[in-house]
């Protein structure tokens, strides 16, 4: 099964004042965006730019996992892949976002350094580009 959230509540608006500054350019995107697997994440926020990935065993998506400290990106689990990054930041109570995987992405705001992964995302996602010049 895969990730729920309540479509009828009143949605929170999460002023994070980075994502224009993280989203650069916003060029394509999955259409209608996805509901995260957030069970084992322990921030209280999915931040803009923050990288998606995709459980390919059970087609859930889920943001990509994050040190115990919140300061790094963990390795890529296992059966999944890169998909894109957060458009908008979110709570964590309202996983339902926006992906893009075609664009531009301020790797300078992005919520965590994306140095460790940014190969491996431009061979999956050749259209999403990480810089700051």
């Amino acid at each position: 099964m895969g990730a729920t959230a309540n479509l009828a509540s009143e949605m929170e608006t999460i002023n994070a004042g980075m994502d224009s500054v993280v989203i650069r350019h916003f060029v394509a995107g999955i259409l209608g965006g996805r509901t995260l697997d957030v069970s084992n994440y322990k921030l209280p926020v999915i931040k803009a730019g923050h990288v998606v990935i995709r459980d390919t065993a059970s087609d859930t998506y889920k943001p990509m996992p994050v040190n115990s400290d919140g300061t790094a990106y963990e390795s890529l689990p296992g059966s999944h892949e890169y998909v894109g990054v957060v458009v908008c930041s979110k709570p964590v109570s309202e996983p339902l976002v926006g992906i893009m995987y075609a664009g531009e992405v301020n790797d300078m705001a992005s919520p965590f350094p994306v140095d460790s992964i940014k190969d491996a995302m431009k061979t999956a996602l050749p259209t999403l580009v990480f810089m700051h010049d």
